[in-house]
Parts: C-alpha cells; sequence; structure tokens
C-alpha cells in the first residue's frame, strides 16, 4: 500500500527512534566519501564527528567550488543525527539535517542495514525536501566491503513533486588498516537526474582522515566532465 499521508520529519523522527537495535553492531565498512553517512551503521553512543566535503567540476561551465560542512552525534547505539551547512563559494545555499538508525544484522555479522532520512531546505528557491534510503553494507573477507544506499529523492508527496531514485554503491578494498581504495556509483533520476564515478582513496591518520579523488560525473542532457573531491574528518 502506498502512503496516503505526507511523510513529515516528526514522524521520520518516531519512526527511527522507536525501531529496535540489534545486539550485534555489525561489521566495520568505510563510508562513503560523496554519500555521506551519518556515522557508521555501527556507531556507538556518544560519538562525535564534524567533517567538510568540498567539490569541483574540473571543466565546464560549473567552477563553483561546492562544500559543507557538518557535525554528526551518535545520541544512541546505531543511531545518529547531523547538522550540515552546505555552501557553493561563500554562499548558503542550504540547511540540510539527518537521521539514521541501524536496524540489525545478519549473514552472521557480516552484513548490517539500517535507514537512512535526510530533510533539505533550499534557501534560493524555499520548500522543504525530504530523501529516505535504506543502507545495506556486506563485509566479504578481511579485505573487500560494499555499501549499497538505495531510496528515493522525495518522500513528502507533495503535489506535482518529482520524485527521483537514489542508487548509490561503494566497492573497498582494505589495503591495511589506514588505507581503503573504493569506487563510488552514484545515480539519481527525476529532476536532477545525474550520474557520478568516483575512484577515491581513505586514509587515516589517529582520529584525523581524509578522503580523496577524481572522477566523473554527467548531468542531464551533458558529457561526463572530470569532478575534484576531497573530505576532511576528524572525531572528537
Amino acid at each position: 500500500m502506498f502512503l496516503t499521508r505526507r511523510l513529515t520529519f516528526p514522524t521520520v523522527a518516531l519512526l527511527l527512534f522507536s525501531a529496535s537495535a540489534a545486539a550485534q553492531t555489525g561489521p566495520d565498512i568505510p563510508e562513503p566519501m560523496v554519500f555521506d553517512m551519518i556515522r557508521p551503521l555501527t556507531a556507538k553512543a556518544g560519538e562525535i564527528e564534524v567533517n567538510t566535503l568540498a567539490q569541483r567540476d574540473l571543466t565546464g561551465p560549473r567552477g563553483e567550488l561546492e562544500w559543507a560542512p557538518e557535525i554528526e552525534i551518535a545520541v544512541a547505539d546505531g543511531l545518529a543525527v547531523e547538522l550540515e551547512l552546505p555552501l557553493v563559494n561563500a554562499r548558503v545555499v542550504q540547511y540540510k539535517m539527518g537521521l539514521q538508525k541501524r536496524l540489525g544484522t545478519f549473514r552472521d555479522g557480516r552484513s548490517v542495514h539500517g535507514v537512512q532520512y535526510l530533510g533539505l531546505h533550499d534557501r534560493e528557491e524555499g520548500g522543504w525536501t525530504s530523501t529516505l534510503l535504506w543502507l545495506l553494507g556486506n563485509r566479504f573477507g578481511e579485505r573487500w566491503s560494499t555499501m549499497t544506499m538505495l531510496g528515493v529523492g522525495d518522500v513528502t508527496l507533495r503535489e506535482g513533486n518529482e520524485t527521483g531514485a537514489i542508487i548509490n554503491h561503494s566497492t573497498f578494498y582494505d589495503v591495511n588498516s589506514d588505507t581503503v581504495l573504493g569506487l563510488e556509483v552514484n545515480r539519481q533520476n527525476g529532476r536532477g537526474a545525474y550520474w557520478l564515478l568516483m575512484p577515491q582513496v581513505h586514509r587515516a591518520f589517529g582520529k584525523l582522515g581524509v578522503q580523496g579523488g577524481i572522477g566523473a560525473e554527467k548531468a542531464r542532457a551533458e558529457r561526463f566532465r572530470p569532478r575534484l573531491g576531497l573530505r576532511l574528518i576528524r572525531e572528537l
């Protein structure tokens, strides 16, 4: 049965907070660089992280620097919230918040899944946009792992809204305990349809982390263009 009422932030918050957490936390899986998670699904209560993602097209008409500082807090085991401030150059363009909940594990603890809600207010066009995703992480031995995120770009079911499906899949290879290689593939349809392919390297320096990559992005009716991405992370 389809939803017959608007899925608002209080509704989503109630669903996420009321869901029970699994006793087993799940496997250790890296987070995608571009489509960031709100802490890992295995997060423990009290964990805090601040990070900033910066991206820029290397060719084409859109040469602005897109960056977004954010703070992520695990308010309970497997339950995290975030506040984010997306900017274009020095201009704040959006306000963003998120909730994420671990639902449980399976495959003898080698797989973990959860849900994520993102709410975004556009300062330039106005209005509130919601995104709802299902997250699935899988660990395949000591080196290989994947994180898959499936959802829709707006779950408010507003009249005339163009809901877009979102698929974000990342494959990771752990070189060692501090270095991870990854390939992130992002596809979204609807009004803002695009493809993103982002090879990336993750490097940890204690509680500091750096993730970087050069990939390619293709917006609707355009060709693929090279895109640079860099995320700086600090765990508190």
